[in-house]
């Protein structure tokens, strides 16, 4: 998976910048609060990353689900309102519910859940496939 990263990284020539926030420990059966409690500290992490103005996505199951074009006119047209876009993927138990009542764009891959390392390679291929839309490529074809 981390090359099957680079390699879009690599693709996406410097347009992409990948930022992790170090993982919140937790007991091995942790309680609905102390996941909530870890939720909220990896929130305040990342809250703390996010550039102003930024668009923010999170990635989520509850997310919407939409075609490869879709998502690259939605991508293009935050483009013109906002400096960066930003896409959240949340650990193994998600993201903060405030950090999703707070983005732009709920987007979901999948009504399957995904370990983050996954979720990032699909991401990092759905935003190169964008980009190829955008400039009228045939890669997303």
């Amino acid at each position: 998976m981390r090359q099957g990263c680079e390699e879009y990284l690599k693709r996406l020539g410097g347009m992409v910048t990948v930022t992790e926030i170090p993982e919140q420990h937790l007991p091995q059966n942790p309680s609905p609060a102390q996941i909530q409690q870890a939720l909220s500290r990896e929130a305040k992490l990342i809250r703390d990353k996010i550039p102003p103005r930024a668009f923010t996505v999170a990635l989520c199951i509850e997310g919407e689900m939409m075609s490869s074009p879709k998502l690259a006119g939605i991508l293009e047209r935050a483009a013109q309102q906002y400096p960066c876009a930003v896409f959240l993927i949340g650990s193994s138990y998600g993201l903060d519910e405030s950090l999703k009542r707070e983005a732009g764009l709920r987007l979901s891959f999948s009504p399957m859940t995904f370990p983050h390392q996954l979720a990032r390679i699909l991401l990092l291929e759905q935003l190169y496939r964008a980009s190829s839309i955008q400039a009228g490529g045939k890669y997303h074809k």
